[in-house]
């Protein structure tokens, strides 16, 4: 008896998963798909990204904090790094 409903919910939960799986194949066919427009206009551009030069992280400029040296723009993701770039350059 014992071995028999270990069966069933085993055969159970194998079916859930390949049903399962078969979602996952049929969604993802369906991500891929390019329609005509699409295809001929190309991909999407990219947003533009400055680069923090305190921490590293790329940031994007009209949401970034700035402060501007000369001609030159430097770009910061908080206010922690534009004050720690202001204290090295000072």
């Amino acid at each position: 008896m014992l071995g028999f409903v270990l069966d069933v919910i085993f055969t159970v939960a194998a079916l859930r998963a390949l049903w399962k799986l078969l979602q996952g194949i049929t969604v993802g066919m369906k991500v891929g798909t390019v329609d005509s427009e699409t295809a001929r206009r190309g991909p999407a551009k990219g947003v533009h990204m400055e680069k923090d030069p305190v921490c590293g992280t790329y940031v994007i400029p009209n949401r970034a904090l700035s402060m501007s040296i000369g001609r030159d723009t430097v770009y910061f993701c908080s206010a922690a790094c534009r004050d720690k770039y202001r204290a090295k350059t000072a």
